[in-house]
């Protein structure tokens, strides 16, 4: 007979996976957006991480002062080199949008969470099997729906190229972030390291005789803002709350149905069509994420270890606030039950 905290428990688990569609929903906004955007891509880049630090700076004045003021040395310059790794993972990725299709450069870029786990094998961190094998064939329908080993496109192999490094160059910025958030919010955590990736993209920008905006149009600016708010505030934010109830491994490994919805949402209101296998390979992905759904409980335990996953799988979530402000080496605020 099921009791008031079984019930109570399934009925939060059950608003996670809402709230966790929600998210994918809104991420999977992001790369149409970009390639609809007519703007530089290093200013899209810049301005993207320029508005969320417009965001975080009022939170992280008024809530986390005194803690942005004790961070040490070592700190700072951890959270400083994980800004600079994603700049160069925007500087990267975001190019091969307009070089290769949406669907492939978004695949190539979820390669992320494989690059990390790989590197936390390598530091003696372990996973369950079904979340290796769930995060396989969650990526094999990725490869499936895109097709990306197939391109006979000299462009379109360097975007993909392009959009690989990209991953891989935020493999990096998650692990030096995991290290951060042992002891460092959220938000004073990503305070630091947005407003040193927006800096880095502004030099980048002016290096590059970017246009910041001096020849955007209304719809130019209003694209930027709908981004911010859609991908970047929106759906990354949602992300760390659910996070906590579903645990990383399912949170990343559903965070790959990005592709299939960057896919769709191109085909429709970009005009490229997804291939004959967008469906089925959805089908397989949904699989995938069954396995990962079946793992054992430690998988999704939380640690930060395993939370590096996640944040690989979503590598420019901001995160302001809510229980995952605080620092993934002690628990949220929030109470859990026994």
């Amino acid at each position: 007979m099921p009791t008031a905290r079984s019930t109570g428990a399934g009925q939060g688990h059950g608003t996670d996976l809402f709230l966790l569609a929600v998210a994918v929903s809104g991420i999977s906004l992001s790369a149409p957006l970009i390639a609809a955007t007519a703007a530089p891509a290093l200013a899209i880049a810049f301005w993207r991480n320029a508005m969320a630090v417009g965001v975080l700076t009022p939170i992280a004045l008024a809530r986390h002062r005194a803690e942005l003021a004790g961070l040490s040395g070592r700190t700072v310059l951890l959270a400083g080199a994980a800004g600079a790794l994603l700049a160069l993972h925007f500087a990267l990725w975001l190019p091969s949008l307009s070089m290769t299709s949406v669907a492939s450069s978004t695949a190539l870029v979820t390669t992320t969470p494989i690059w990390t786990t790989l590197l936390l094998r390598l530091r003696g961190h372990r996973q369950p099997r079904p979340v290796w094998a769930g995060t396989a064939v969650a990526f094999a329908g990725v490869l499936l729906l895109t097709g990306v080993d197939l391109s006979l496109s000299p462009r379109a192999l360097a975007g993909d190229a392009l959009a690989l490094a990209g991953g891989m160059a935020a493999a990096g910025y998650v692990l030096l972030g995991s290290e951060v958030r042992r002891t460092v919010s959220t938000t004073a955590y990503t305070f630091v390291c947005y407003t040193t990736t927006a800096v880095l993209l502004l030099v980048a920008c002016l290096v590059a005789g970017a246009d910041l905006g001096a020849g955007y149009s209304g719809e130019t600016w209003l694209k930027l803002v709908v981004l911010t708010v859609t991908a970047q505030l929106l759906g990354h934010s949602v992300l760390n709350r659910v996070v906590r109830g579903l645990g990383p491994s399912v949170t990343s490994t559903a965070i790959l149905l990005e592709t299939p919805g960057a896919a769709l949402i191109a085909a429709l209101w970009l005009g490229q069509t997804p291939p004959a296998v967008a469906y089925p390979a959805l089908g397989v992905i949904l699989a995938g994420l069954l396995l990962v759904l079946r793992a054992p409980g430690p998988a999704a335990a939380g640690g930060p270890e395993e939370a590096a996953v996640t944040e690989a799988a979503d590598p420019d979530r901001p995160g302001p606030g809510g229980a995952d402000d605080a620092p993934s080496g002690t628990p949220p605020r929030a109470s859990r039950s026994a």
